[in-house]
């Protein structure tokens, strides 16, 4: 477990800013490029215009392609203990589900039923690769972000709760602070979360380096010529 407390003013910006900015400021507070602990591809949004999700992973596997060979009655209770798991932590926490059967998962654990019980844990949304569904009626204010969508919970189970996980590409274990939004997800490292505010305000700085004269009326290829050489000189 990596869970640390987050100071209120790093919660608040991470929650407004989007996550290519987050990767982009991993970088600055590294002071290089390279960093690849994100998702890969596209990915589905319960509701792309929310606020990120971020929170210290609660990490577990799913599988619903196959009925489970073990007795109903150690699924019942490993269910149970994943629902304790989902709860521990002061927060921010968030759910970081790994179906097995990916690429070919049907199991919809991200339904009406999961979102309002998650939700009402204290958990600050899901990332997985597995299937989100129930579109219509899921409550608001958790977001999922998801492999896919589909109709089904097929013969869905918990396979392992607090384990390393794999989502599109990112690894993610029990504990590490994650960031996502509709472009995908991140994982913050430890290390970096005490100059990440600075970094994130250098990353936005360096950029309206360009961004500010790229939309002033008489912009043309002089003025983009001189904020370009000021932002390659500011940004990593």
């Amino acid at each position: 477990m990596t869970d640390t407390a987050l100071p209120d003013n790093l919660l608040a910006l991470l929650r407004e800013v989007d996550t290519p900015t987050v990767c982009n400021a991993i970088e600055v507070a590294q002071g290089k490029r390279g960093f690849n602990r994100f998702t890969r591809g596209t990915m589905q949004h319960s509701q792309p215009g929310d606020p990120a999700i971020v929170g210290f992973a609660r990490t577990a596997r799913i599988a619903g392609l196959a009925p489970s060979a073990e007795a109903p009655e150690v699924i019942r209770e490993r269910r149970m203990d994943y629902f304790r798991s989902m709860a521990d932590g002061s927060g921010p926490t968030a759910a970081v589900i790994e179906d097995v059967d990916y690429p070919n998962c049907i199991a919809g654990w991200w339904g009406e039923v999961h979102v309002a019980v998650h939700k009402g844990l204290g958990l600050a949304g899901a990332v997985t690769n597995g299937v989100l569904r129930d579109l219509d009626v899921i409550d608001d204010g958790f977001p999922v972000l998801a492999g896919s969508l589909g109709p089904s919970h097929g013969f869905v189970h918990v396979v392992e709760i607090g384990t390393e996980v794999c989502i599109m590409g990112m690894r993610v274990a029990q504990g590490e602070l994650i960031h996502a939004d509709r472009h995908g997800a991140v994982v913050i490292p430890s290390e970096v979360i005490p100059a990440l505010k600075q970094a994130i305000d250098t990353v936005v700085a360096s950029e309206k380096i360009v961004l500010c004269p790229a939309r002033e009326p008489g912009f043309d290829i002089n003025k983009l010529e001189e904020a370009w050489a000021k932002f390659e000189a500011a940004r990593t």
